[in-house]
């Protein structure tokens, strides 16, 4: 079973970056709108705060979040949306407020989580390790939003490597959440990390692969960029396909970013 403290070590400090980057904005710039249509600095905070709510819940509470899953059931198209919007009106203090009370709540859950506990979720259960890192990269994926509004670039680190495996790992589901079949042929996955370190993924005699930088695939598989706008390379016809669908996170077929040529 994985330990759970490397990636909880990189979720947290993952936080704390944005944290600082919306307390250092003034009140009036958590109006600003994101990439996210609709979506403000303020909603992009209330959405991680509320998750992380959640995913507390599933850690602490079973039957609390068997409750929260009726409710995305219910209103499988507009939950996410509700959930962020209940909180995108407060004032920005007691939102960034509730965000710290929130994660700093989660991480202790899952610090005290028993070795080998897996934890319902919106999907398959998932072990501590993997809850952490669909907070990981859900904190990463909303912290680019949030940058881009403030106009700040923000430099990667290797702590996207447990998004990158993430990525890896969900290939099936990309295809399955299009309707599709799961490719029977293996996949290799060659990336670059922001470091310079080689990571790899998959047999090494794969016909089937993808190379390229690990930030580029990160920010594809979270649906941050349009694949036309990264330098990622394809070999063989599952994987060019996978690299159209590609999809980590959890819920419905996101609808993507437009190509930057197109005014996305």
């Amino acid at each position: 079973m994985a330990d759970p403290t490397p990636v909880l070590d990189d979720l947290r400090a993952e936080s704390d970056e944005l944290d600082r980057l919306v307390a250092g904005a003034g009140p009036d710039r958590w109006g600003l709108p994101t990439p996210a249509p609709g979506w403000t600095v303020a909603h992009q905070i209330a959405h991680l705060a509320w998750t992380d709510r959640s995913a507390l819940v599933a850690v602490t509470d079973e039957d609390g979040f068997r409750t929260l899953v009726q409710q995305a059931l219910a209103a499988p198209d507009s939950f996410v949306d509700q959930g962020a919007e209940e909180a995108a009106g407060l004032p920005p203090a007691e939102l960034l407020a509730r965000w710290r009370e929130g994660r700093a709540a989660l991480d202790e859950a899952l610090r005290k989580a028993p070795p080998g506990a897996r934890f319902p979720w919106y999907g398959p259960p998932m072990a501590a390790a993997s809850l952490a890192t669909a907070r990981l990269m859900e904190t990463w994926a909303h912290g680019l939003d949030v940058a881009e509004a403030l106009g700040v670039t923000r430099a990667p680190t290797d702590r996207i490597r447990h998004i990158a495996r993430l990525g890896v790992r969900t290939r099936d589901f990309s295809f399955g959440v299009h309707g599709l079949p799961a490719p029977a042929e293996p996949v290799r996955v060659e990336l670059r990390s922001p470091s310079g370190e080689s990571w790899t993924y998959g047999p090494e005699d794969a016909p089937q692969r993808v190379t390229g930088p690990a930030l580029d695939f990160c920010l594809l598989v979270t649906q941050r960029a349009h694949r036309t706008d990264l330098a990622l390379h394809a070999e063989g016809p599952d994987t060019d396909r996978w690299l159209d669908i590609a999809q980590a996170f959890a819920g419905p077929p996101g609808p993507g970013r437009s190509p930057k040529g197109d005014g996305g």
